[in-house]
């Protein structure tokens, strides 16, 4: 596993793997995902302002984590279709953990889909617990609960 800088020759197939890896949710999920906002860019300045890890060469497995006041927030956790089912969602979450005791944060935070209640039960199964919901601005309904996993 490495963290992936803005200038590495890695970007590209990061950010192809996010998108092939969040297309499922395309006529699933409302709003869409915000994985079609992601460009080339955008992807650098994330590499930037906070973490990109990746696993894999070529890259197939990936995670964005950024700090904030009381939890290490976990988002665009992918993994290749290819690689599914052998343990690089577990191994790329307990990075997450690791670097958040690293940070001395006493947890890591994602959100999820409400629409999407196999990733709920795949994320618990990684130790997380629902913590909240939440609704995307102009939504009037719960779009999204926030799940924690406490450093041990």
């Amino acid at each position: 596993m490495q963290q992936l800088s803005a200038s590495s020759t890695n970007v590209p197939d990061t950010l192809r793997l996010i998108r092939d890896s969040f297309a499922f949710m395309d006529g699933r999920v409302d709003p869409p995902s915000s994985a079609h906002l992601l460009t080339l860019e955008t992807l650098r300045q994330q590499c930037i302002k906070a973490e990109v890890w990746v696993t894999g060469d070529p890259v197939i497995g990936c995670m964005f984590l950024t700090p904030r006041a009381q939890v290490l927030y976990l988002g665009k956790l992918a993994v290749a279709q290819i690689a599914r089912g052998q343990g690089i969602a577990h191994a790329l979450v307990d990075h997450a953990v690791y670097r958040a005791a690293q940070m001395k944060l006493p947890a890591v935070e994602l959100q999820t889909r409400i629409e999407l209640v196999e990733n709920h039960r795949t994320f618990a199964r990684m130790g997380f617990v629902k913590t909240g919901e939440t609704s995307h601005a102009g939504y009037d309904r719960v779009t999204s609960i926030t799940m924690q996993r406490a450093v041990a």
